[in-house]
């Protein structure tokens, strides 16, 4: 059986290779009939593929003896097949996303089921999210849209953004220190690379009123939640509500109890009873004039994320992370720079401070100057892929 085979290079900006280093191992990539094959000890150059019916997928790859120049990203990312869905696979401390290329749409290219299946970690590619590169609105240079693994779509997501920040420098094969603006349905967002490859993002001020987050828990601190008490499940949980363009409830520990150890949490089991909790309403939010849910004009519950918080010092915060639409997550960008304010408000932490993730450490500023939250991380490149629409 004759099929179009789209293989996946492991990232590097532009290959220059001689045939002995055509023999490095690389990683591919390919999707055939919905159902994905990879290979971590293929070859970089004439890798040749076929298959059988019912039979297992065959690689084979040679070297070539002469020299070989490519500019990989480029020659991928400009391919049009139709039929295929051409996209790079990034990760932000583990937060693994699919980045598709929809410049020339303000439409997505694929549905939110299809995105679903697509994030499938047996099925499909495998991913907490797809996010779509667009064309920018009201002056920006860009708009980004994410669908999580269940389809859902929410307002941004921090890591999220970092890998866009990466994956549009690649489109735009831009080099060295760049910054550009972004509308999502949090509204403005700018993202800048730095010149050691870390992408730090303006994330805006933190929306720390009550209705505006939005909650039902009644003002403790001005207009804000701040360590309000929460019964879940019969347990009572100190809770800080914080909104970064999407809801976060924060919590260091029930109330009296002990400096929370997060690594003892059973997060499958609590996490979803803070997600769902009646507390948290249902409403359509709108920031400028780009509805959150982008055209779905159905109310939905204001499912929050939740961050569960052990405190290490003031400037030094554990944290884990329950996602809605996503669950369990190895990091969360505005979870981390939201748990970083709530820390400040419940006097636990300074405004700088390193969040620990179980993806890693990302760095948080919440600024007085501006009032502005700042995250500091990185955002990798995993694969480059196709698979059939």
């Amino acid at each position: 059986m004759a099929i179009n085979a789209a293989t996946v290079i492991s990232p590097s900006p532009t290959t220059t290779t001689s045939a002995a280093a055509a023999l490095t191992p690389r990683r591919y990539f390919t999707a055939v009939n919905n159902r994905v094959f990879q290979s971590s000890l293929a070859f970089q150059f004439n890798l040749k593929c076929s298959i059988k019916k019912n039979s297992l997928l065959l690689l084979r790859a040679t070297a070539s003896p002469m020299s070989v120049e490519t500019n990989v990203k480029a020659s991928f990312l400009d391919r049009r097949e139709s039929g295929f869905l051409h996209f790079v696979k990034y990760h932000g401390l583990g937060n693994d996303f699919i980045l598709v290329d929809n410049r020339s749409s303000t439409e997505p290219k694929v549905t939110p089921e299809k995105a679903a299946k697509l994030c499938d970690r047996n099925f499909g590619v495998g991913a907490d999210g797809v996010i779509f590169v667009m064309p920018g609105v009201d002056g920006t240079d860009y708009t980004m849209r994410i669908f999580n693994s269940d389809g859902s779509e929410p307002e941004m997501c921090g890591n999220g953004v970092r890998c866009f920040a990466r994956f549009v420098a690649d489109l735009e094969n831009l080099q060295g220190r760049q910054s550009f603006t972004v509308h999502t349905g949090a509204g403005l967002i700018i993202p800048e690379i730095l010149d050691d490859g870390k992408v730090r993002v303006d994330m805006g001020e933190p929306i720390l009123k009550a209705s505006s987050v939005p909650t039902l828990l009644p003002e403790s601190q001005g207009e804000a939640v701040v360590k309000s008490e929460l019964n879940v499940d019969g347990a009572i949980w100190n809770v800080t509500c914080v909104s970064m363009g999407n809801p976060h409830c924060i919590t260091f520990g029930t109330k009296g109890g002990q400096n929370l150890q997060v690594d003892e949490l059973n997060l499958a089991a609590i996490g979803p009873k803070f997600e769902h909790h009646a507390v948290f309403p249902a409403r359509t939010n709108t920031v400028g004039n780009l509805p959150t849910n982008f055209g779905n004009d159905k109310p939905k519950q204001a499912l929050f994320d939740t961050e569960f918080v052990q405190v290490i010092s003031r400037s030094h915060l554990k944290m884990r992370v329950w996602e809605r639409g996503a669950g369990a997550t190895l990091a969360c960008g505005t979870g981390a720079c939201a748990t970083v304010v709530a820390g400040v408000l419940e006097g636990h932490a300074d405004r700088n401070c390193t969040v620990d993730l179980p993806g890693g450490p990302l760095e948080i500023e919440w600024s007085e100057d501006d009032n502005h939250v700042y995250m500091t991380g990185p955002a990798e490149v995993v694969f480059y892929g196709s698979v059939p629409l």
